[in-house]
Formats: C-alpha cells, sequence, structure tokens
C-alpha cells in the first residue's frame, strides 16, 4: 500500500556502507530524506546522489539528513560511496525490507530483475511524518528535488 502524505513513516534499521547499524530514529532531531535508488554505479544513480552530494549545504541549511538506500550490498555500496564521495549514510536493504515497507521496489524490472529499489523521495519530519512522497515508476526519470527542498522549507 503506498505511502501517503501524512501517514506515520516506517521505521527501520538497515546496514550502512560500513556495516555499522543506522535507524531513522537516529535522526528524531531533523527532517529526514530517504532517497530509494536501483543501482549504485548505474549513471542515473550516481548523477542522482551526486547532485545532492553537489547541493549538501543547502540540505543542510533545512536541518535535514539526507539517507540513499537500495537493494545493493554493503560492500558495494561502501565501493560506490566512496567513488563518488557521498558525504550521507548509503543503505543497504538486501533483504528489501524497507523497500516494501515504503512501497518503493520494482517486483521485476526490463533487465528481467525482480527486488529493485524504485527511484524514491520521501521527505519525513522529526515526528517522523512523511511531509512528501514520490515514487517513480521510470527508473530513469529523477526525483522533483526542488519539491523536496520545497517540502524541507516549509518544515523551518
Amino acid at each position: 500500500m503506498p505511502l501517503n502524505i501524512g501517514d506515520k513513516a516506517p521505521v527501520f534499521t538497515l546496514k550502512d556502507s560500513d556495516k555499522n547499524d543506522v535507524s531513522l530514529s537516529d535522526f528524531q532531531n531533523k527532517n529526514v530524506v530517504i532517497l530509494f535508488f536501483p543501482f549504485a554505479f548505474s549513471g542515473v544513480c550516481e548523477a542522482e546522489l551526486c547532485s545532492i552530494r553537489d547541493d549538501s549545504n543547502r540540505y543542510n541549511d533545512l536541518n535535514a539528513q539526507v539517507m540513499a538506500i537500495s537493494v545493493d550490498s554493503p560492500f558495494a555500496l561502501a565501493k560506490f560511496k566512496s567513488e563518488n564521495q557521498l558525504q550521507f549514510p548509503v543503505l543497504s536493504d538486501f533483504n528489501k525490507t524497507v523497500c516494501r515497507a515504503y512501497d518503493a521496489i520494482y517486483e521485476d524490472t526490463p533487465l528481467g530483475l525482480r527486488g529493485v529499489a524504485k527511484r524514491s523521495a520521501f521527505v519525513i519530519d522529526r515526528e517522523g511524518i512523511v511531509k512528501y512522497a514520490e515514487v517513480l515508476e521510470n527508473a530513469l526519470n529523477l526525483p522533483n528535488f526542488e519539491a523536496v527542498k520545497q517540502a524541507l522549507s516549509d518544515l523551518q
């Protein structure tokens, strides 16, 4: 069932690229931007996450913690994070539980791969409520980052 604005965000704990546990509840004093992305090392995913990296000051100014989630292993994500100099947590949902909880999963892809994270963006406020939700059907499209920043600005 899709998450809607006003819903309580599903809580989770996942392994980051350093194999540490990271929970949504770790960031209760901040607004959180959750970005689901299909594959580390794919061109669109690199462009997406590097654009967030390059705009990190704006997200910091909006008191927002960005985190990116894919179904890749923590080992692949460590290399991906390092090569792209990402400064925010990159989390592995290898078991696909969080993708499913956020209804952000392609059960099938044009490549025939099942259980891949849908490119999505969520803004979660300090109380754990969804303030913005965008789940894309086409993995070649990027989330509307201006709308994400506007949702964060509205929380200030």
